[in-house]
């Protein structure tokens, strides 16, 4: 397995979903109770690195944690879907990614007698509120009719992955469920934070989340991963998060002023490299520039170079614009559009 890249989605989604307690939290809302209680979430142990392919990772991230069922060793298998269309083959992708854990099982132990079971699922989660439409069954995209099908049904794969599809669910519905802080906040940040000019205002709703989120073991560090995610997916700034700050005391206000500052020296020092011949005062605009070809490039491969000289003769507020786009589009025309 391959090094994933981050993209913002990508980037929160793992950063939560690789505390053991979070990804359990998720899980233990998507399963019967009688499983539950076979599963040992206490023993849960990440196993590093991703199992989506290369030309997928701008559209989805993956965990993997091994553990225990009924005593016997077992994996469950996170995928978070990014994009706003569901995908028609996911039951097959999602098969393909079980094989390669037990590939990867077998290469660490050479001679078993049997292989670990592997719970697979898919949480969809993304701002449209569009509903997952594609098949959780594999035998649902095998292309035969109704009487070939019947014949032919003992020969044909039985798998199904657990689907979370909480893109349709509003933020009540997300507060009700029975998830950690961080778990609950992150689907709901990726549900209203995306292009959205009124995420400071939206995100009172979710106060006593936040709290509770700030008052755990890392809450610090877990509200600066929240935080970042919305400088970087909708236009909002320091001043347009004062009243939350307000409201969740001084902890919670140096944090959003820390994190500003860390995200616009980042931006600055990308732009000097870039920027330094044509002066200090485009450097925060050339920062933005090299954020949105790297976003564009991880999204959808080598760019063309008409693309990247549109980039890079763009002003303000074109960048703005098409780095919203970005979350979203499927092509690049989409994005210049």
């Amino acid at each position: 397995m391959t090094k994933t890249p981050s993209n913002p989605h990508d980037a929160y989604a793992r950063e939560v979903l690789s505390r053991a307690a979070d990804a359990a939290s998720e899980i233990r809302a998507n399963i019967d109770a009688e499983l539950a209680a076979r599963i040992d979430f206490d023993a849960m142990v990440l196993v590093p690195g991703s199992f989506i392919t290369e030309d997928l990772r701008s559209q989805y991230s993956d965990v993997l944690y091994r553990t225990t069922i009924d005593g016997r060793g077992a994996y469950l298998y996170l995928l978070i879907e990014h994009q706003s269309s569901s995908d028609q083959l996911m039951a097959f992708r999602m098969l393909a990614y079980v094989v390669n854990i037990w590939r990867r099982h077998l290469d660490e132990h050479p001679t078993p007698q049997v292989l670990p079971a592997v719970i697979p699922m898919v949480v969809h989660s993304t701002h449209t509120g569009l509903r997952w439409s594609a098949p959780t069954q594999l035998g649902d995209l095998i292309d035969l009719d109704d009487s070939a099908r019947g014949l032919l049904s003992r020969y044909l794969p039985r798998f199904e992955f657990l689907l979370d599809d909480v893109a349709p669910l509003d933020v009540a519905a997300l507060r009700a469920r029975p998830l950690t802080p961080a778990t609950k906040l992150m689907l709901i940040m990726q549900k209203i934070g995306p292009g959205n000019p009124h995420v400071a205002s939206d995100i009172m709703e979710v106060v006593d989340e936040l709290r509770a989120l700030l008052d755990g073991p890392s809450g610090a560090r877990e509200f600066d991963i929240l935080v970042t995610y919305l400088f970087i997916v909708c236009d909002v700034g320091v001043a347009e998060l004062q009243p939350l700050t307000d409201r969740l005391g001084p902890r919670a206000k140096e944090v959003v002023m820390t994190t500003a500052e860390r995200l616009e020296a980042r931006g600055e020092a990308r732009g000097e490299a870039r920027g330094e011949a044509r002066g200090e005062a485009r450097g925060r605009t050339a920062g933005r520039v090299e954020i949105l070809v790297e976003q564009l490039t991880v999204k959808f491969g080598p760019l063309p170079s008409g693309a990247v000289e549109r980039v890079r003769a763009a002003d303000a507020e074109e960048l703005r614009v098409w780095a919203r786009r970005v979350l979203t589009a499927g092509s690049l025309a989409e994005v210049f559009a």
